[in-house]
């Protein structure tokens, strides 16, 4: 696709968001406007957000849900209880939350909910508000609903908060009461422990009223930036005139904000006109790396957008804040005292998170994997061109996926592995949940460009991103796409892939002659329950290879090389109900040198010491171990 086309195709449907089709064929949509005024002295927030609530669904509505994400930073909270009974908790959280004062606690608290000119009930539990509304809301219908809330910002602990570790003042992300999903799965009501998020499409126009001193970075575009004087809903008892930063965004389905008196603001213009901000703290250590960034991520967003889709917003904020990277429309939190590569990494992730987050939005609450594991794959690949260019240094790596296949590796032997089908929520540990959603995503799409070949996976990434954006696709939306790109039939990856534990493992186990002296039989095994398609080399003692490839019947179809490579196609697929196979080559055993399965380690074997024959004694007595 020529990237200006495929920035004005987004463009266009920015425009018009709901007018092209949707699965499964309608969503909601939420438009906020808030004004909100921070005393930094305090630390308190009073706010009054109005909320136009669209009802696309064939259900009549009587209720809606608001996440109230600070009541989790409260002694006794689910995220507090959470982290002190899991096995290995986040040691950013620990125990911290239980040893909160009632001055560092969050807490957001509703005051009152008016639906035109009547009073909504209103039912607080925990994280979770339920407005019980005075006149439902039936399908195609709208409606405006005016909440008036109090908050207390508090510690910053986890992503959002005050007084970071490296000393920014305010980290303001899951700040205001937020709209809980609702789809054809019905309502959302994930209480915050500090996992993952879903939201709903929409606009917002947010004031924030706040000392003259402080520097604000957020999402959406800046439309004022003035001493004002507060809205009388919002006014205290003094006179003091406050600065209000003003920002608009449109399709977005959350809003971040940053505010640090002593931030530096830089902006850089790409060539394709795309605005990138930058606020950091002055550090002489690290003063440099921040000051590269921007020329760096030019290069990246360059590549990412040729590879990955067109980036649809005119604007992306690098802000220094929270408690390592998050992402949010238009902008992410990042810890900023990091070397260069770090820096540029953390970036990278999190500006990657836009494509499979921000825009795509699948519910990571029930897919982590589908966000955090497609993102850490784009990053490997984007950190990896890079190195190539020159931005950073280090070696091109000819397989930059390899630490999250050695991740992979390490639950599956250690027998921590969780199925991805796992809510975000519930995995038993967190390294089950970060392993599985962030390395073993990532090797759920190695392992599809494997099967169907480069040419054909890279297509289908983009048309993905083209064909679901604002969408929030699952997992078997992808797949279609993947099918649909490379013809073949998927269903069983997806399904071994994504609701069992079961691993890959093939070995090559002997080569014996034939009745015919100038031909060889190879016998080939499948130990674990995963089914693949098979790449043989075929090392002759002339200095000679061959190679094979062995499909998978239920694929339907085999894969097309392109890494210029010539493949032989094996006389007959292998049947995903059988563990043994034989490979007949026309070639003697005099001829023949090794024999080695996976020989690019492109396939996601667990065990490799059984993939070549003959084996060495060591890997012999490893296999035995």
């Amino acid at each position: 696709m020529n990237l200006k086309v495929g920035i004005l195709l987004i463009a266009a449907l920015l425009l018009c968001p709901f007018l092209f089709a949707q699965y499964p064929g309608w969503q909601q949509k939420v438009d906020y406007k808030i004004n909100v005024e921070v005393d930094h002295e305090t630390h308190k927030l009073k706010g009054v957000q109005q909320v136009v609530y669209t009802n696309n669904s064939n259900e009549t509505l009587d209720k809606i849900y608001f996440h109230l994400y600070f009541n989790a930073f409260q002694p006794g909270s689910m995220m507090d209880i959470r982290s002190n009974t899991i096995m290995d908790p986040d040691k950013r959280v620990g125990d911290r939350i239980s040893k909160l004062k009632p001055s560092e606690i969050g807490y957001m608290r509703v005051v009152s909910a008016m639906q035109g000119s009547k009073e909504c009930g209103i039912k607080e539990d925990g994280t979770i508000l339920e407005v019980e509304l005075a006149n439902p809301i039936r399908p195609g219908e709208s409606t405006n609903l005016l909440l008036n809330f109090n908050a207390q910002i508090p510690l910053q602990i986890r992503r959002s908060g005050r007084h970071s570790s490296e000393g920014i003042f305010y980290s303001m992300a899951q700040w205001y009461p937020k709209v809980c999903g609702f789809d054809y799965m019905g309502w959302h009501l994930t209480p915050y422990v500090g996992r993952e998020f879903f939201g709903t499409f929409g606009s917002f126009d947010v004031s924030i009223w706040i000392d003259p001193q402080f520097v604000v970075g957020a999402t959406g575009y800046l439309i004022e930036e003035e001493l004002a004087k507060l809205p009388a809903l919002l006014d205290r008892e003094s006179a003091l005139k406050l600065k209000k930063w003003r920002f608009v965004a449109e399709m977005v389905h959350d809003f971040v904000w940053a505010a640090d008196p002593e931030y530096v603001h830089t902006t850089h213009m790409t060539n394709d006109s795309i605005e990138l901000h930058c606020y950091y703290q002055e550090n002489e250590s690290y003063n440099s790396n921040w000051e590269a960034l921007p020329e760096i991520m030019e290069e990246a967003l360059n590549y990412i957008q040729q590879r990955f889709g067109p980036y649809p917003f005119r604007k992306y904020s690098f802000i220094q804040g929270g408690d390592g990277g998050m992402e949010y429309p238009m902008a992410t939190l990042i810890t900023g005292e990091r070397t260069l590569t770090s820096l540029v990494g953390v970036s990278i992730h999190e500006l990657m998170h836009h494509w499979y987050h921000m825009v795509l939005a699948t519910n990571e609450t029930l897919y982590p994997w589908m966000d955090e594991g497609f993102t850490s794959y784009a990053t490997s690949e984007v950190m990896n061109y890079l190195r190539a260019k020159g931005k950073l240094p280090g070696k091109v790596l000819e397989y930059p996926h390899k630490g999250s296949f050695e991740n992979y590796k390490y639950i599956v032997k250690a027998g921590l592995e969780e199925p991805l089908s796992t809510h975000a929520d519930h995995y038993e540990t967190n390294v089950a949940y970060g392993v599985g959603s962030y390395s073993k995503g990532q090797i759920f799409l190695t392992q599809l460009e494997y099967i169907i070949g480069k040419e054909a996976f890279d297509k289908a990434m983009l048309q993905y991103y083209i064909e679901w954006s604002y969408k929030h696709p699952g997992p078997w939306d992808f797949l279609r796409v993947v099918e649909k790109v490379s013809g073949m039939d998927l269903d069983w990856f997806g399904q071994y892939w994504i609701n069992t534990t079961h691993f890959i493992d093939y070995s090559v186990d002997s080569i014996y002659a034939s009745n015919n002296i100038d031909s060889s039989h190879i016998n080939l095994s499948r130990h674990g329950v995963f089914p693949m398609p098979v790449d043989l080399k075929v090392s002759l003692k002339n200095g000679d290879s061959l190679y094979y490839t062995i499909p998978l019947r239920i694929m339907r179809s085999e894969k097309t090389y392109s890494n210029g490579i010539h493949y032989m196609l094996a006389p007959k697929d292998w049947l995903w109900v059988e563990t043994d196979y034989t490979l007949t080559i026309p070639y003697s055993l005099n001829d023949i040198e090794s024999i080695e399965l996976n020989p690019f380690k492109l396939m996601a074997d667990i065990f490799e010491p059984n993939d070549t024959y003959p084996r060495a004694i060591s890997e012999i007595e490893e296999e035995l171990d």
